[in-house]
């Protein structure tokens, strides 16, 4: 068994290689292998977010505060609240992060493939990011 009280590993910032705005990442887990589990709390400043990317096992997001986006490729734009629980498949190109003018925080969780957990992609323009969400619950 492994214990790690809240607040014993300290949050880092998110790479500017992989975010657009200001992200700090406090981590949950990373499971050594043969586990795959990665897990971390994730809190977006407004106007942050992350680029494109997909998880070779797909990723769960629980938003536990603030207001943020989320988008699929190919699929509207949606808003998240908290208490929203949202799944992207395996492979899924997406990003998700804060709203414009709302921070936002959630759980993401993950699990590796080959070590890998994440594949990264070019940044969200401003133009996909600003589109108008889809209103939470449709």
């Amino acid at each position: 068994m492994e214990l790690h009280r809240k607040g014993s590993r300290p949050a880092v910032p998110g790479n500017a290689q992989w975010f657009t705005g200001s992200i700090c990442m406090e981590p949950v887990i990373g499971a050594e292998p043969p586990g795959r589990p990665g897990s971390a709390i994730v809190t977006f400043q407004p106007g942050a977010r992350t680029n494109w990317h997909t998880h070779p096992l797909g990723q769960l997001l629980i938003v536990t505060e603030g207001r943020g986006r989320a988008q699929s490729a190919g699929g509207s734009v949606i808003e998240l609240l908290p208490g929203d629980v949202v799944w992207f498949a395996a492979g899924e190109r997406h990003w998700h992060g804060a709203a414009p003018d709302a921070a936002m925080t959630h759980i993401a969780v993950h699990a590796a493939l080959n070590g890998s957990t994440v594949d990264w992609d070019g940044p969200v323009t401003d133009a996909d990011y600003l589109t108008a969400p889809e209103p939470s619950g449709s």
